[in-house]
């Protein structure tokens, strides 16, 4: 796995376990989807009074017909494999980053693959001006 910029973004006003149980369900995903020996990038960047957590893979990627639909809960998108999960991990990460006041979007990954962006808000307030639930600044590429 890569990571970039992690170490130079700043800190986002985040829950910490929140935050951690959204990167655990999409870095596994970004994981699985990959091919064999394609590594998943992790990266942050400042952008606009946020901060953007990007998870890239280089697997199938989701059409765009279908991006919106692959956060509803128990779906699949026409995987069979039914040991890896029960379809509920977009919809939960989701969820999670939007009690934080921060946004989960799906990208096309330029030259294939998926690109999930994480959008926390730092320095302390959510888009509409409050401090987002159980809040607290965490750093970027440091586990609390």
């Amino acid at each position: 796995m890569a990571t970039q910029g992690l170490d130079t973004a700043p800190d986002v006003l985040a829950d910490p376990p929140l935050l951690e149980r959204v990167l655990a369900n999409l870095v596994p995903n970004a994981i699985r989807h990959s091919p064999a020996g394609s590594p998943v990038t992790i990266g942050a960047s400042a952008l606009a009074g946020r901060v953007e957590l990007r998870i890239i893979d280089r697997g199938p990627g989701i059409q765009l017909p279908y991006r919106e639909r692959a956060f509803e809960p128990f779906q699949r998108l026409g995987d069979t494999d039914n040991t890896t999960g029960l379809g509920l991990g977009l919809a939960l990460s989701r969820g999670l980053t939007e009690a934080m006041g921060g946004t989960l979007t799906p990208e096309y990954t330029l030259g294939g693959g998926l690109t999930m962006v994480v959008s926390p808000v730092h320095r302390g307030r959510t888009p509409h001006g409050r401090t987002a639930v159980g809040a607290e600044p965490v750093a970027a590429g440091r586990r609390r």
